[in-house]
């Protein structure tokens, strides 16, 4: 241990002071393997050990730089928010779309808009039901700078897709105003923390761009705890590394009238309700300012695109349903192929 932090001296305080999340990750790589390769005489087979050690070094440096300093490794206050841009209708062909960055995060939200035949089946082992509303969220191995096989989706992109499916669906128009089935994608082009919570905010502003008669804006930041007993920090809009290194993940999503979803994900015993009311009180502010941001790009929503279906009511007389449908449904079978429509 000695021998390594002799090798170390102040390159870990130089490393967590990188903004950038690739040049951070190089730097660090390439401390371990010049360690490495200085201690590989006098202790050949301890590999895994001197990694150890350095990880440790680096985590407790990480989080003494926080804790000391209130600073965090991309220059930040434990209170500030990463900067954020959003091109709303940024596919033109789509029903809807929306492309939302806040710093190295980013997602890529589409709408779709069907008919109740677009419905999805769940068949579970409890019930048998369809729902008008799904959100599927794709982690591809590119957003964090890997390659690797796209395959099946895994327990990571369920998860998120469900977390961010509850913080939207609350603000969605009932059925009989707005009769279409609505199918969000949201693919993550570039992950550094919190992409299910870009994901919401995308999601909100891909509905809006589909014309869809949603409520409000709704918005999500992910927090994050430092703390070794006596001292603490609570970070807003928290990185990979922070939530990597840190004690705590906490979503918060929803929109200016309240909380829609919530999520937290613990690495200590527990939290008191002290630092549990400064987290909430802090991720309402964050959520403030990205709500703004979000309501200055597009505040209503947009008509419904040229591109997505049309669906009409019509009332007819119940004694008529016979004759509509005809022997055997011949004649609704012939309306629906000469209109090419649904009914």
């Amino acid at each position: 241990k000695t021998a390594v932090e002799k090798l170390l001296d102040k390159q870990i305080d130089d490393i967590i002071q990188i903004v950038d999340k690739k040049k951070r990750s190089v730097a660090k790589d390439d401390l371990v393997s010049s360690v490495l390769g200085s201690l590989e005489e006098e202790f050949p087979e301890e590999e895994k050990v001197i990694k150890e050690l350095i990880d440790d070094q680096f985590k407790s440096g990480f989080r003494e730089e926080i804790l000391a300093k209130g600073k965090r490794s991309d220059g930040r206050s434990t209170t500030e928010i990463r900067p954020i841009a959003i091109e709303a209708d940024i596919l033109p062909r789509t029903h809807g779309s929306a492309l939302f960055t806040r710093g190295e995060t980013q997602a890529l939200v589409v709408t779709t808009l069907g008919s109740k035949r677009d419905e999805q089946i769940v068949d579970s082992m409890d019930e048998d039901y369809k729902k008008n509303f799904y959100l599927h969220y794709n982690f591809p191995p590119y957003c964090v700078g890997e390659t690797g096989r796209v395959g099946f989706t895994n327990r990571r992109e369920i998860g998120h897709g469900h977390l961010a499916q509850r913080a939207i669906s609350p603000v969605l128009p009932d059925y009989d105003d707005f009769p279409y089935t609505i199918r969000l994608v949201s693919e993550i082009m570039e992950s550094n923390g919190s992409s299910s919570m870009a994901s919401v905010c995308a999601g909100s502003l891909a509905l809006m761009s589909a014309g869809a008669p949603i409520g409000s804006h709704v918005a999500g930041i992910a927090m994050g705890l430092i703390t070794d007993g006596k001292r603490h920090a609570i970070l807003s809009d928290i990185l990979g590394m922070e939530d990597h290194l840190g004690d705590m993940d906490f979503k918060v999503a929803g929109t200016r009238s309240g909380i829609t979803a919530i999520q937290l994900d613990l690495k200590i015993e527990g939290i008191s309700f002290e630092l549990m009311e400064q987290a909430m009180k802090q991720a309402h502010e964050g959520r403030m300012h990205i709500l703004g941001k979000m309501e200055d790009s597009i505040s209503k929503p947009n008509e419904i695109s040229k591109y997505a279906p049309r669906i009409l009511s019509l009332q007819i007389n119940p004694e008529k349903i016979g004759a509509l449908i005809g022997p055997g449904g011949k004649n609704i079978k012939k309306i629906i192929e000469d209109t090419e429509c649904d009914i």
